[in-house]
Order: structure tokens, then sequence, then C-alpha cells
């Protein structure tokens, strides 16, 4: 072995430039148009000397050879070569299709319209029966009558009968309701725990929506797609078709209340202005402070994206409880919601109520808004939430409210005192709004409600019924969501409802204008976006719907899950992600706004797209196509990328011929992919889309709806892929098989696949590639597999190598995959990619066998170290990938991670090469950390006596409560039960709790510049040098990277990590961001106002009677206890 010191950087032999080349005037280095280049960038340092020179002639050599192995390993056992020369041969049978966009989008645009309309056409048949039913029935207080609770059926007693309202009730696992026992016969009912279910009103309308059932029945048999159908019944009950057994929460109570959905919601009333006005003065301390909170989350819970609101805390000055939003309305989507709920959360009392001053202000901001066209331009509400109203406020109404009286004014009497009840109701009463008395926790609930059915009075008496549709939800009440949590795509979860209101057609109420509930319809959002099929978009193609305030129903990179710990749960604003957070490339908004606005066009966007979960930055110029869906608040859009996503070719062969090679065992079509309808008949669902497909072409199924121009492409891909299948056989009966070789696959634009195991199962490092629960690899409604994304983006025939990190299991196996073309009438499109997985330890094994030298080798006329070989430890060799990230090293824990965490000097040295650029990457769905202090807002520290009290507090109230209000709510919503819990579970200690909280985050990613392929330097670190050559592997995306491993440059080069970094915004930043208002469309009815409205039905006095003696004994003791606490 020799070691030499020549000049830093020169490099020796025929093939490499000088120190000298280099200096000229730059030139090679500057010169981007030359398919070859040769870079060198040298620190010289004075008075260090280099510590050992590693010849980059040598490492040339090894890339050559290992790159010529790697491609007869890739090209053998892939199969490659063959399956580019039968397409070569099919290419005078084929024929090029340009993807018309334009056309296209209006297509599925018709195709989602038809479907939504058929789902429209249901609710509106079961309002008619509900409001028939209704008209035809008197009211009967002694009413008895049995019906299905869904909560009691098939539940014996301990005698083994079945129990009241509970009775034998048939169910079978269904398909269709993904695989939930469900009965399709008959519809049950689920009642909340707070209400009795025997009461009087809760019967008749039970017994009323009875007619229901067979409009149910119907629909479902004139529209096998449609899912759960329900009647929400403003009583409270809930009819829910198919009838199902319904599953108590963790508190074994039905806590479900379908007034509290959106759907009932949003259908039930206009789009509304709300300002909420709250008194936090000394006297709502304690349990009233407590309720009044609960009443203001659940006033926000009944709003959605069409409404807009605020909140005032006042005593005697105003305060806006979000300073930021001083003047103004914001929109009431989720993420404010839940924003105004943090900081309703910390109000604390003091002082003396001044309610007038308020009252104004709330006024103030409703007609502002009104003038200046802002927020819903429909109804206007201020509620009022107080323990007393002692000012006289006829003035403030003179002038601000009468006698239009636009605004209405709901109050609520918060606590058991009732002197100011009067003041309370007239308040209420003269402004068109609703009183009630809240004197219990359990009391919220239904008396927030009547706001809505005060609000829902002039759509009632006017008969308009309007049909709603929702954003986009997850439901979490039925059973099995967890489940589908981990085995569905996340942007796939959501659902959107419509909805219809069901009114009272009874001339004697008519002006009350009373509500008797809302029918509606799920539609699952993955069913809508299968009709805009994966194989006309391409790899990178994708269809996408927004709504009326462009916020996202569907898209792919929508992810409304996050995982807390191990649980995967919703984000706070999962459905309020706009669609300029996920195409954030659309800086000026142009996109969004015309869709929002309903138009029909496309927009060319330049964009950093992303793929292995945002790790591989891709470079695309995406054409997007929208148009809206009439008759619905939503816009669909659709993107094709530019080159071979605007270009498919079809080819043509007998059914004969492809069902022969259709049924290979090695041959699958993409499961989630609809090739044929197979849910329309149930007969059908048992089959799969591969099943369907082949009884369909045999003439067996001939009732089956099917795509006929995927089926004519898939059985050409069969025809066409069919020698692989005899190919990759012979491999293995040759025994010519190479250990660590393990699967080679091919996959078609039209989702078919073909898998060879060269290993057995029992042997396999990837037991699950390609395996059912391997989505990613997969062909999904939601993408195209990874392998053939990234082929999609590499030459032809160079194939491209990646580690696949086995979650928890670290880097055991890489794959190789390439594209495979076609060509007809001078046009090239991409037919498919092909592959190999391989072990890595079969990689490292030919890797480490070619960077070395031989003890005998003649290093004459080499200058550096000689020989030269990766297994010395004065060495460190990498092959890293095009994003950097490092597929082989002595250390497998490095295999999988970025060159720049493990060694900062190399990377940085490299980037400012150029060899790597630094590419900028956005989330805007991202979740961060928010440390704060676990502890009540009202004790910091609760000692184990005061956890005994409160216990005992709560017990006692809320027995008591339970007799007074024959009501179980406050069993589990008692602020008092919340503390003792607390502090039963809390040390002395506060526990630091790091909360999760959306956020927006920028992280790196780092892309090869191809035309750079080779590098050297040396870097100084300190009292060391280290050298470094990287050169490219030919017909590869690698490089081979060669370092000196004994020079620590870590104190002078730190590490380049990939993790995101929250972006953080000023105060006065923050909160322009927070109360901009994007550009919307409204929704195109309006009731706020008729003529006829009984206004003076506007409330009473509480309808429950107490026992003083009971009552009174409640309050010493609860009086007792908290001297005592």
């Amino acid at each position: 072995m020799r070691k030499n010191s020549p000049e830093p950087g020169r490099r020796g032999g025929k093939n490499g430039p000088t120190v000298e080349d280099l200096q000229d005037d730059g030139s090679r280095m500057a010169n981007r148009s030359k398919p070859h280049r040769v870079l060198g960038f040298f620190f010289l340092w004075i008075g260090v000397q280099a510590q050992m020179k590693i010849p980059p002639e040598i490492v040339q050599q090894w890339a050559s050879i290992f790159s010529s192995q790697l491609r007869d390993l890739s090209t053998k056992y892939s199969g490659s070569l063959l399956l580019q020369k039968k397409l070569k041969d099919v290419e005078p049978i084929v024929k090029m299709v340009d993807v018309d966009g334009g056309d296209l989008v209006k297509d599925y645009a018709d195709q989602i319209e038809r479907m939504l309309g058929s789902k429209m056409k249901s609710v509106k048949r079961l309002a008619e029966s509900a409001e028939d039913a209704d008209l035809y029935h008197d009211f009967n207080a002694s009413l008895e009558f049995d019906y299905y609770n869904s909560m009691l059926i098939n539940t014996a007693d301990e005698d083994g009968n079945f129990v009241e309202l509970g009775g034998e009730f048939p169910l079978e696992d269904n398909e269709h309701f993904d695989k939930m026992p469900v009965n399709t016969q008959q519809s049950t009912i689920q009642v909340p725990t707070n209400v009795y279910n025997k009461d009087p009103d809760i019967l008749n309308a039970i017994y009323n929506s009875e007619a229901l059932n067979d409009v149910f029945v119907g629909n479902f048999q004139k529209d096998p797609t449609l899912t759960w159908q329900y009647f929400g019944s403003s009583t409270g009950f809930f009819r829910i078709y198919p009838g199902i057994k319904w599953t108590p929460d963790t508190n074994g109570v039905a806590a479900f209340d379908c007034r509290n959905r959106n759907w009932y919601i949003q259908a039930a009333t206009s789009p509304k202005d709300i300002v909420v006005m709250v008194d936090i003065s000394g006297s709502m301390k304690g349990l009233k402070m407590t309720i009044a909170k609960h009443t203001i989350n659940t006033i926000l819970d009944t709003l959605g994206e069409n409404d807009f609101v605020n909140v005032i805390a006042y005593t005697d000055y105003v305060r806006y409880v979000e300073p930021c939003f001083k003047g103004t309305l914001v929109q009431a989507d989720l993420d404010n919601r839940e924003h105004f709920k943090m900081l309703v959360d910390e109000l604390h009392v003091k002082g003396e109520a001044k309610i007038k001053n308020a009252m104004k202000e709330s006024f103030k901001i409703l007609n502002e808004a009104r003038v200046n066209g802002q927020g819903s331009m429909c109804n206007q509400a201020i509620m009022l939430i107080t323990d007393g109203a002692m000012e006289d406020f006829r003035s403030v109404f003179e002038e601000f409210n009468w006698p239009d009286r636009r605004v209405r004014v709901f109050t609520y009497l918060i606590g058991r005192e009732m002197t100011f009840a009067q003041n309370t109701k007239w308040i209420a009463c003269n402004n068109k709004g609703y009183y009630t008395h809240v004197s219990t926790l359990a009391d919220v609930q239904e008396n927030v409600m009547e706001y809505l059915h005060v609000l829902s009075r002039p759509m009632v008496i006017n008969h308009d019924h309007d049909i709603i549709w929702t954003e986009a939800y997850m439901d979490t009440v039925l059973p099995k969501t967890k489940e589908l949590f981990n085995t569905k795509a996340q942007s796939l979860l959501l659902m959107t409802s419509v909805a219809m209101p069901v009114f009272s057609k009874k001339k004697e109420t008519l002006s009350h204008g009373i509500l008797l509930g809302v029918v509606g319809t799920d539609v699952p959002l993955t069913e809508v976006m299968k009709l805009a099929p994966r194989y006309t978009l391409g790899a990178h193609g994708y269809a996408f719907l927004i709504t009326n305030n462009g916020y996202i129903l569907a898209h792919p990179d929508l992810r409304p899950l996050y995982k807390d710990g191990k649980k995967l749960k919703p984000k706070p604003n999962y459905n309020s992600v706009d669609l300029s957070e996920v195409e954030w490339e659309d800086a000026d908004e142009t996109l969004r706004t015309a869709m929002v606005r309903g138009e029909t066009g496309s927009h060319s966007l330049n964009v950093r797209a992303s793929v292995e979960n945002g790790r591989r930055p891709l470079f695309l110029v995406n054409e997007y196509f929208y148009t809206n869906i009439d008759d619905t608040p939503f816009s669909f859009g659709m993107v094709l990328t530019r080159g071979h996503g605007k270009l498919m070719f079809v080819g043509n062969v007998s059914v004969e011929e492809g069902l022969h090679d259709l049924t290979s065992p090695d041959l699958s079509i993409a499961s989630e992919w609809t090739y044929c309808e197979t849910d329309i008949d149930p007969a059908h669902r048992k089959f799969t889309q591969l099943q369907a497909a082949v009884r369909y072409l045999l003439g067996k199924e001939p009732d089956l709806e099917c795509d006929e121009l995927l089926l004519q492409q898939t059985l050409f891909d069969a025809v066409v892929t069919a020698p692989m299948e005899a190919y990759w056989n012979a491999i293995v009966l040759d025994d010519r098989v190479e250990p660590g070789v393990e699967t080679a696959f091919l996959g078609t634009r039209a989702g078919l696949m073909r898998i060879m195991r060269y290993a057995g199962v029992e042997t396999r490092v990837a037991k699950k590639f390609l395996t059912p629960v391997d989505k990613d690899n997969l062909f999904t409604v939601d993408h195209f597999p990874l392998w053939y994304r990234l082929a999609a983006e590499n030459p032809a025939g160079s194939f491209f190598y990646y580690p696949v990190n086995d979650k928890g299991q670290g880097v055991k196996f890489v794959v190789a995959t390439t594209s495979v073309t076609v060509s007809a009438q001078g046009k090239t499109a991409m037919a498919g990619a092909v592959g190999l997985q391989m072990s890595l330890d079969l990689l490292e094994k030919t890797f480490w066998a070619i960077t070395k030298q031989a003890s005998d080798t003649d290093c004459s006329n080499i200058e550096g170290l000689c020989p030269l070989s990766c297994e010395s430890d004065d060495l460190r060799c990498l092959l890293v990938d095009n994003h950097g990230f490092i597929l082989l090293s002595k250390e497998r824990k490095e295999v999988g991670r970025f060159l720049g965490e493990l060694d900062g000097s190399v990377m940085s040295t490299l980037i400012k090469m150029g060899m790597y650029k630094k590419v900028s990457l956005f989330d805007y769905q991202a979740m961060c950390k928010n440390s704060h202090h676990h502890a009540s807002g009202a004790r910091t520290l609760l000692g184990p006596f005061y956890v005994a009290a409160a216990i005992a507090r709560w017990i006692f109230s809320n027995a008591l409560m339970f007799l007074l209000d024959l009501n179980l709510c406050g069993l589990w919503h008692s602020d008092y039960f919340v503390d003792a819990k607390a502090g039963y579970h809390t040390t002395h200690k506060q526990k630091k709790v790091e909360a999760l909280v959306p956020c927006e985050t920028a992280y790196p990613g780092f892309t090869y510049d191809t035309s750079i392929k080779e590098a050297n330097s040396i870097i100084k670190c300190g009292r060391c040098q280290k050298m470094f050559v990287v050169q490219q592997v030919p017909d590869t995306n690698l490089l081979l990277a060669v370092t000196e491993a004994n020079c620590d440059c870590s104190r002078q080069y730190g590490p380049i990590p990939l993790e995101p970094k929250e972006i953080k915004y000023i105060a006065t930043v923050k909160c322009n961001r927070m109360k901009s208002q994007k550009v919307r469309r409204r929704p195109e009815s309006c009731h706020a106002y008729h003529p006829k409205e009984n206004a003076k039905d506007c409330g009473g006095a509480c309808s429950i009677s107490l026992s003083i003696k009971l009552f009174s004994a409640s309050l010493l003791l609860s009086g007792s206890l908290l001297r005592m606490t």
C-alpha cells in the first residue's frame, strides 16, 4: 500500500481534468448544456496537509463495473428487455390517443351529477312520506307503541326473555355496509340517553315515521348504491336504515343526538351570522360559568362553514375572546370553532356585569357585516348568556334593531335563580328570539336546539324544501369506524350527506313553523371519485372535489388523520382544509377562485410534488381542468401531467385470446378500481373485480355494467405481457435464481399486474411487498403504485433503485423499477413499469466484491491510496440515491437515512457544487407539539381531600339532579366529575402534556443534477482534511461516494436534517391570516323572514317542578362541600 500527497484535487490518468483545467475560466463548471460534466471544487488550506488521496479514476471504474452488474441483474430477473421488445412488436396495431382534459372533466362531472341527483331523489321521497304521515295523524297522549330500539334489540333479561323495546331482530353481515350486521328489510330507532324513550311526543313521532320503512326499502331497490338512509326527529330520536344494533359509547350511554349533526342543522336553518355574548361577571362563578361555557360550545357545534361567528365576553367592559377578531365575523369552520372553544375554556369571572355596551358592540358587528356584504348575508342573531339582566335595554334595541328586528336575540338564563327571568325573557320576545332557562348541564343540549327551530320558521312556513349538501366529514359514530382508519387510504375515509327538512303541513300550526325533523342519506366520497377512473388520468394524475367555500371534499393529498401515540385520530381541522393548502403552488389562487365561483376552464401550474411520504420531490407540469356540479355546491377538478400523463394508447385483441391470458395465476387487476359495477345487484357483490370481468366477458353475467374501454385495454395488456410468465418460470426451472432475488413484477396503466415470486414466503425478507396490505405499492382508487410513479419520471430502460424501510424493522430490501414505452404515429406513451425486488444482502454482496482492489494491484501510475478498498477502516463507502438517501453502507443502521443527517460536511459541499439541489416543500396540514400544563382551570393542584369532597359532591348533586330532572346527561357532563377525575389521576407535580395542534411546516427535499457526473473535494475540518470522491453509477439514479473515514467534521459542519420546521408568524401577520376571508360562493337560498311567523312563541319559564326541600338540601350540601374545599 502506498500513500501519496499530491496537490489537493489533482486527477491522475487521461480521463480527469487537472487543477489548471478547472481554473480555466470555470468553463467546464458553467456549461450546463453539455451532456457530461466533471466538477471539482477545492478548498486549499495553507499549513494543513491532506490526510490521504482517493484516486477518482478508481472510484469511476468501480461505478462503471457496479452499473454493468446491477443492470445485468435487474434486466435478467425483471425481464424488462423482453417486455419492451413485445411492446415494440405490437406498435403497428396500437392507436395513440391524446387525452382531452376539457371533454373528460365535463363527462366525469355529468356522471357525478347523475349519481348525486339519484341520492337527492331518494331524499325527496323520504321527505314527502314523512310529511304525509304527520298530516293524517292526530296526536294521541296515551299512545302505546312498541318499536325496535337499536340499543335494546336482541337483548335478553336474566330469565332469557327479550327486554321491552328489544325483541328479536335478524341481522346479517353485508358487504355493501362495510361488512356490518344489518337488516335491509327494517329500520331501527336510536334514542339518546337523555331523552325518555316512551315520552308521548317521542312515541307519536316514532309511530308517524314508521311510514318511512317502505320508502327506505324502495329507495334501496331503486338505487342499490345508496348507503345509510335516516330520519332525525326534532324530538331527538334517530331512525336509521338498514337497521343496526347501536353500540353505546365508552360511558355505556347513547350520547349521539342527531340534532347535533351538521346535516340536521344545515337542513333545518339557512346560513347565519352569530355573535355570542357571555357574562363573565363575579356572579357567574362556579357551576354557572361551567354551564355557560358548555352552552357556548354547544352553540358553536351547531354552526357550519356557511355560517359566521364571533364571541364576546363582558363585565363592566367588552372583551373579545379573540382580540384578533375585534369588530368582525369569521367563518365558523371547524378550525375557528375549535379555536373559540379553547379560548372560551380559559375565561375567568370577575367584576360587575354591564350588558348595554356589549349589546351595542354586537349589533355594530352584525350591522357592519350586512352593510359591507360580508358574512352569510342571511340570518343574524345575538346569543346572550347570563345569570341576570338588570339594565334597561329598550334604547339599544330602538337604536339598532327596531322596528325591522333584523337581528334575533336569543337569551339563556344560567343557574337556578329566577329573579331576572322576566327581563331576560323580555329581551328575546321583543327581538323575535327565544328565551330558555338553563339550570343544569343536562339542560344545555335541549335548550340550545330551540334557536334552530326558531330560525327554521320562515322556511317551514314557506314550505321551501332546500336540499343541502354537507362539507366532508368522518363518521365516528357507527361501529367499525376505527377499523376503517387502519384499512383505508386517509383521503377515502370522508363522506358527505344530502339532507332535506321535513315540515308540518297542518294548517292549524302553519304560523308556528313546526319542523318535524330532517331526512338524509350519506354519500361516501370514495364512490363519487370512482366515477373519474384512475387509468384515464395517468401515473401522477388525479381528480378532486371542493365545496363552495373552497374546502376539500376529496383529494389524494388530503390527510384527515394524525397519529396520537399509537392511535389514529381525526385532526381538529380535518374538514376545513382549503384547496390552496393542498395545491399550494397556486400562489395567486387563480385555480381556487375559478373553481369556487363554479366556472369551467383549465389552468397550468409548475408544481413541486412529492412521493414516499414527502421524502422524494418531483417537478411536474400539471394541467388542471375544472367545472361545477349542477344542483350542488361542489366543483370538480382533475389533473393531467404534461407529457406521458396526457397521452395513452389503445390496443385491441379478441376476447378469446385475451381471456386465456387474463386468467393466468400470476395476473391480477386493481381490486379498488371499477372494471365492472358489482354493487348494483346484490348477487354480484360476492365477485371480485377480476371474477366479474371474466364472467362478463364470457357472457355469464350480461347484466353487469362494465367499463368497455378499460376491459379492452386490460385484455390487450394481458396478451402483450403474457410471455413474461413463461420467461420468469423458465428462470426458476433452470435453477438459476441468485439468492436474494425475491420478486419480479410489472404493472400497466390499466391496473393489470403480474407478479413472480422467485423465493418462498418463508425465505423472503420482503414478506409484505405486493401483498394486499402493501397499499403504497398497489393500484388503488387513491394512487398508482410508488414504483410505477418513480419509473414514470425516470428515462425508459434506466432502472431507478430505492431502499424500502419496513416499519420498525429498518431497511432489508431494495426495489428496482423502470418504465416501458410504446411508440406509434410519431408519439411515445408510457405503457407500464417493470421491476425487481431484491434483498439488501444481495446488493451488498455485489457492491463489496467490486469496491476493493487486489493486494497485488499495480499502483505505479496511481496517485493516492493504492490498492483502494472499501473494506478499509480508513474509507467510508456509500451508495446514495438521487434524493440523497443511503442505499448501502458498512453500517446497516445508516441505510435508508439521509446523507446530510449523517455527514453534513460532504452533503453541504455537494450542494455548494450544484450536484444536489435543495427543494423547499410545505405542509399546510401538519400537526405540531404545543406544550402546556395540564391542570384544572380553577385549581392548579388538587389535594386528596378536595378530590374526595369533589367526588362526594358530584355523586350527591348528580343523584339529586337525576331525581329532579329524570335526566342522565349531568352524569357525564358535570364539571365536578371532571375535576374529581383530574385530581384522582394527578400527582403533586404538574404533568407536561405535549398536545398536537394544527400548524404549517416547511421542510427540505433534495434532487440530484444529472448533468454533473462526478465530483471530488477536500474539506478542511480543524486539524484534519477530509477528501471525498462522488461518482455517478451510469444508467441508474445512484451515486457512489467514497470519503475519508477518520476525519471528523461534525464541529465545523452540522447535520442537515429533513425534519419539518413549523412556520411561525409574527402576531400581526398571524392575526391577518386568521381573519382573512377567501373568495367563497354563498348558498343560493336564504330564509330569514316571513310575515306570518308567530314571534310570540318565544319560550317560557322552566317546566320542571322542583321539590323545594330536595333542592334546598342539595344547595346546603354543595355549599358545605365548597367551603371544605
